[in-house]
């Protein structure tokens, strides 16, 4: 074990000694400019160049600097994603490495993984417009994504000078991508559930005040409008989130928190819920919805 341990220090260091931020050939000026031409420019034009850009941009996400993390790399990936302007052969690149970062553990800088999560989600949704992976690497990214989400102790929200990390936020979008894609498996929706659950009421005295729980019950909310579920199954996942909360008395930091998180989350799935115009998911969620906010008190 040590000796595993020992190895995959190196590795994350020669991975770190690596990276390169802007990329090869690149400088601050000059991503400002291909941002100003809406990632167009010219030198562009040649599928090899857009593609080694795209790559070359994935150690951005590193970056304590929210300029050329979150407004460069991240808005540059996420154009060329949704231009369409990326091959399958890249945008599997982007899926593997992306999927490798969020396997490593948590570093104290704290940007990779949340950023990683939020470039993931661009790569789902391109699979959702024009479908690219095997159904095995979709369920590797649902499974690995789901694991990472769950297992998220950083509650870091904003910062002034460093700008976002977000990581259950950025997770939630990922989610939301694949609570939406047309290929999604009932199972693979299971999954994202108890990811989900993991994270409504995080084990900490920490309050979500940063839009957490909107984020989170957004893949809630689409995984209700596909009928999988029914009226009991909801009733169980709800009350399995009430359970779950410490006891009243003593009063606790840790208590207040999980009540103030858990109520957000109620109140925002429920708004979501009555204002939908699907009556069959109205009448699989509101009852055990209505029940479950009466029980948070």
């Amino acid at each position: 074990m040590l000796v595993r341990l020992g190895l995959l220090a190196l590795a994350l260091l020669a991975l770190q000694a690596h990276a390169q931020c802007p990329p090869a050939g690149e400088t601050l000026a000059s991503l400002q400019g291909l941002k100003a031409r809406g990632w167009n420019a010219p030198r562009l034009e040649a599928p090899a160049a857009r593609q080694a850009l795209a790559i070359g941009l994935l150690d951005c996400l590193r970056e304590p600097s929210p300029q050329l993390r979150d407004e460069l790399a991240f808005d540059g990936l996420q154009a060329m994603m949704r231009g369409g302007q990326l091959d399958v052969p890249t945008l599997q690149s982007l899926r593997t490495r992306l999927l490798a970062t969020l396997a490593e553990p948590a570093d104290a800088v704290g940007f990779a993984q949340p950023f990683s999560a939020l470039v993931l989600a661009e790569v789902v949704r391109a699979d959702r417009q024009r479908p690219f992976l095997l159904p095995a690497e979709r369920d590797e990214v649902v499974e690995r994504a789901a694991a990472w989400l769950a297992g998220v102790r950083d509650y870091r929200g904003f910062d002034q000078r460093e700008g976002w990390r977000h990581a259950v936020a950025h997770g939630a979008d990922l989610m939301v991508q694949l609570a939406v894609h047309p290929l999604l498996q009932r199972t693979q929706a299971e999954t994202i559930l108890a990811a989900i659950a993991a994270q409504v009421t995080p084990p900490a005295e920490h309050f979500y005040h940063y839009g957490e729980a909107e984020r989170l019950m957004a893949p809630v909310f689409y995984l209700a409008r596909r009928g999988w579920f029914s009226a009991g199954d909801w009733d169980t996942w709800l009350s399995l989130l009430v359970s779950r909360l410490p006891p009243p008395e003593p009063m606790t930091q840790i208590g207040l928190a999980a009540r103030h998180n858990l109520s957000a989350f109620f109140q925002a799935l429920y708004v979501s819920v009555q204002e939908t115009g699907n009556d069959e998911v109205k009448k699989a969620l509101l009852p055990g919805l209505s029940n479950a906010i009466k029980a948070v008190g």
